[in-house]
């Protein structure tokens, strides 16, 4: 339209003045090193002032200008080879003298008295050289925009293997520093430093080791937030399961009267407990299902995993049925459902205290990046990345088999215990409808169980204590509270309401379903002829982030599908007291977090790109409203 093209030629005549032209060959600097390389210039962006570059290789990258210089400002090399790309030069399993990183420019040269010195005593300067770990991989840093190295795709570049540099040791490899500039230059000065005293002193190696720094701002309050955290979680949850037994639970009448220690522990419970924990593990290594490998880890090594959820589902239901059959009392669960959660807690914080123990003997490519060398913090948080006996991994087998399959059992014993104490031909709709809803949700969750291994919990968080309670005790006892207060508490609703109810929890479903089915989608194969129509923002890490679609509505549109569905849960139990909500308010404040927490790694590893994505979708959840 004309008026369209007058705005553009007003908005293109108020640009600044460009140094380089769209389509013009010129040198970029690669992130993370001081190497210039040909490339391309595709386009600039008129707020940022970045252009977008593309590399020999294809690669796209956005850069500043000032890391960009004409092809004149560079001296042509005598052998008539020009820079090969990044990802070449990188791939190579060796390099001939000219493309060594590593040397000293031709007119730099050593005295030949330190050089016969250096040579005759044959010292070496070790490097030993380990990265800031922000998660399962390793980020280094470009002008406060990280630049992911996928370890798979480096053969010859393993970090943390020790580099042994001779004469030419005064001259680090840029593309190596994980450190911002003003560190780099201070690491150079010490390895000068370190390469005189190799000179003057005696037959002596001078080694010393870059280590990643500590987390100064540890995430959940640190050590003393952790430690509230760990004794408050057990005690908030036995609050939440005696007010559920009682006439009116209402928030005056805290706090509900406590059992006595003795009522609080049952052997046979804890028999019960280990049990069912062993069962699970049993159809976690039957040889069913099939075995897929993780994401890249820090030393670029994959884990594989065995993919059985749902047929270990199958294999429980047809014990339950098998024992409904023989007679067995299920309602034995309602009657000691506080012991079942005291056992649970004993054996989570058991679990955690071995994992802690485990992890001391782990190398530090197993551990998490989340670590801090704090003990408290550490067995809160986990020290520990992908903990295992042989091949049966601790983590991912905890995430979604004995808590969260225990939890449909739970809800199914709660049916039988409302029909009994009701005394009741048929559940009410209220239980039969959180049934239900929980029901498809786990199932969900077991049939798409590849979806787990990119998650933060696996890719990023270490197994200790927050996911071993939350897991085995947190997500069983409290995920199930609904089902628990209808026993006590029935509530009839009509089929208008029912369906009501319905119609919201099909809405959550299917924005939590279709987002997460984009997203994974997208990360099997970006070029997928089906998701041509998605718009994307390229990132320095080579990876492209979704600004349309249910991921150009919000920032975590599954995240909103999760709660509306939460809420669906909630409402069968009607609006006499607040504890049922109490499940909706906690996931409501748990995933608000867990946005933060994302939102911090993800602005750490795409940087600017993250920021322009944020700026093209500003609502974090809510949709005009967060």
């Amino acid at each position: 339209m004309p008026g369209n093209r007058e705005e553009k030629d007003d908005y293109f005549w108020k640009m600044p003045s460009r140094k380089f032209s769209d389509g013009e060959v010129v040198r970029g600097r690669w992130p993370g090193s001081s190497l210039y390389y040909e490339v391309e210039v595709l386009s600039q962006d008129s707020k940022s002032h970045l252009y977008t570059v593309k590399y020999k290789d294809g690669t796209e990258l956005e850069l500043k200008e000032s890391d960009m210089k004409p092809l004149t400002s560079f001296r042509q090399r005598k052998s008539g080879s020009s820079s090969s790309s990044p990802s070449r030069r990188r791939g190579s399993r060796s390099r001939s003298r000219s493309r060594s990183p590593g040397r000293p420019p031709k007119n730099t040269r050593r005295s030949a008295s330190q050089h016969a010195e250096i040579k005759d005593k044959k010292e070496i300067l070790e490097i030993n050289l380990t990265p800031l770990k922000q998660s399962g991989n390793s980020i280094s840093r470009y002008n406060g925009e990280p630049d992911r190295i996928e370890r798979n795709d480096i053969s010859h570049q393993n970090i943390q293997d020790k580099l042994h540099l001779s004469e030419d040791s005064s001259y680090l490899v840029t593309q190596y520093s994980l450190r911002p500039r003003k560190e780099e230059i201070k690491f150079e000065e010490t390895i000068s430093k370190e390469e005189r005293n190799v000179v003057k002193g005696p037959k002596s190696v001078h080694t010393f080791e870059m280590t990643a720094t500590e987390q100064e701002d540890l995430e959940f309050g640190g050590g003393f937030g952790a430690f509230i955290i760990m004794i408050c979680l057990p005690f908030v949850l036995f609050i939440l399961l005696l007010m559920c037994k009682e006439k009116d639970p209402s928030l005056v009448n805290l706090p509900p009267p406590l059992p006595s220690l003795a009522d609080l522990w049952e052997t046979k419970v804890f028999g019960v407990c280990l049990l069912w924990f062993f069962l699970q593990a049993l159809f976690h290594l039957l040889p069913i299902g099939k075995v897929v490998e993780g994401t890249p880890l820090s030393s670029g090594r994959r884990l594989k995993y065995r993919l059985n959820g749902f047929y270990a589902f199958i294999l429980t239901s047809a014990v339950i049925g098998t024992s409904l059959y023989w007679g067995i009392e299920l309602c034995y669960v309602y009657h000691h459902f506080l012991q079942f959660a005291v056992a649970a807690t004993v054996f989570s914080v058991a679990l955690s205290i071995y994992l802690y123990v485990h992890s001391l003997k782990a190398s530090k490519d197993e551990l998490s990046p989340g670590k801090s060398g704090n003990i408290v913090y550490d067995f809160f948080i986990g020290r520990e990345l992908n903990p295992r006996i042989g091949h049966f991994d601790l983590k991912y087998f905890c995430e979604l088999r004995p808590g969260l399959i225990g939890w449909v059992v739970i809800n199914l014993i709660m049916l039988l215990a409302e029909m009994k104490f009701q005394q009741r031909e048929l559940p009410s709709v209220s239980m039969i409808l959180v049934n239900i809803f929980q029901l498809l949700y786990v199932l969900d969750a077991l049939w798409n169980e590849e979806a787990l291994l990119t998650t933060m919990d696996i890719i990023h968080d270490g197994f200790g204590f927050m996911l071993a309670f939350g897991d085995l005790v947190w997500v069983p006892f409290v995920y199930s509270l609904q089902a628990f207060y209808l026993v006590s508490h029935p509530n009839e609703i009509s089929w208008l309401f029912a369906s009501i109810i319905i119609t919201l929890k099909l809405s959550g479903y299917i924005i939590f379903r279709c987002a997460n089915s984009q997203k994974n989608a997208f990360r099997r194969n970006p070029n997928d002829p089906n998701l041509a129509h998605l718009k994307i923002i390229h990132t320095s890490s080579g990876k492209n982030l979704l600004v349309s679609g249910w991921w150009g509505f919000v920032r975590h549109p599954n995240y909103l599908g999760d709660l509306i569905m939460a809420l669906s849960w909630s409402l069968p139990c009607g609006f006499n007291h607040i504890l049922p909500y109490i499940y909706v308010i906690y996931f409501t404040t748990l995933l608000i977090h867990r946005e933060a927490r994302d939102e911090h790694q993800c602005k750490k590893k795409y940087g600017l790109a993250w920021e322009k994505y944020c700026q093209r979708v500003p609502y974090r959840i809510f949709p005009y409203i967060y």
